[in-house]
């Protein structure tokens, strides 16, 4: 008796899911404000973002190459469970990081992340000259330093952006 082969549809079905997830999550990776306004969604001292971070990391190892490349139903299982896991860590991650917002910062951190919010604003406004753009990046990594660790994803993201706005202004 040989075992059933899983379906391509299923495996593609999964793909989808899990790059849904990876996009959801990249959302907070590449977006300084989100990251400002979600902190514990990075956080690796944070339970649940730790957890849904070892998910992740389990979905991409099982995660195959193609739809084609799943051959045994139990691997499919095996995919399935860890995309499923991955879906519920996030959402319980997110759900926890909206809930609590900026709320683990003092008064005082919280108005850094304002000011940090409001600079970044500045910096990636056209209507700003390259030098307030430039000068407002600075004065936001300064009141983001200590508060919050900027992935690297999410400042090349960011820098690429304004540098890409202070080319185009030249």
């Amino acid at each position: 008796m040989t075992a059933e082969r899983a379906s391509e549809s299923e495996v593609a079905a999964l793909l989808a899911a899990h790059d849904d997830v990876n996009s959801r999550w990249l959302d907070y990776e590449l977006d300084v404000g989100k990251l400002i306004d979600y902190p514990v969604m990075t956080d690796v001292r944070e339970p649940l973002t730790v957890a849904f971070l070892r998910a992740k990391r389990e979905a991409d190892g099982l995660r195959p190459a193609g739809p084609g490349d799943v051959e045994s139903r139990s691997r499919l299982d095996e995919y399935r469970a860890a995309v499923r896991g991955y879906e519920v860590a996030f959402d319980v991650a997110e759900r926890e990081a909206r809930r609590i917002k900026d709320s683990n910062f003092s008064g005082p951190e919280r108005q850094r992340l304002a000011t940090a919010r409001k600079l970044l604003r500045i910096a990636e406004d056209k209507a700003a000259t390259p030098a307030e753009r430039q000068t407002a990046y600075k004065r936001a990594r300064r009141e983001l330093d200590g508060l919050i660790a900027l992935p690297d994803a999410t400042r090349a993201a960011l820098e690429a952006k304004i540098a890409g706005m202070l080319d185009a202004a030249s």
